[in-house]
């Protein structure tokens, strides 16, 4: 069983038991959210989500991702600027799906 649903403004494709990583969301590790947002559950598709379908999963860990260099330089010029991103990211285990 597999289910396409709307989490960050992403589409993301799961199965039971699969990781994923998407964009941070509040909660603890080893708290239970639902995602309701299903757009597709198996053969059955929703105009555009399924009622009463839901996605439920268990976060394990929150953290970041590998830090990104964004470098700027003007020629001619002595200005440069040097900056470092690292963005935040939510990991939940797929408990179950329904719908």
């Amino acid at each position: 069983m597999f289910a396409i649903i709307e989490t960050g403004g992403k589409q993301i494709l799961v199965k039971k038991d699969d990781f994923i990583f998407i964009e941070k969301i509040e909660g603890e590790a080893g708290q239970n959210v639902v995602f309701d947002k299903v757009l597709l559950v198996d053969d059955k598709i929703g105009t555009p989500f399924l009622k009463n379908a839901t996605v439920t999963g268990i976060i394990e860990k929150q953290g970041k991702q590998k830090k990104i260099v964004v470098y700027r330089h003007n020629a001619k010029s002595t200005h440069k600027r040097k900056l470092g991103h690292r963005q935040p990211y939510t990991r939940v285990k797929i408990l179950e799906i329904k719908g």
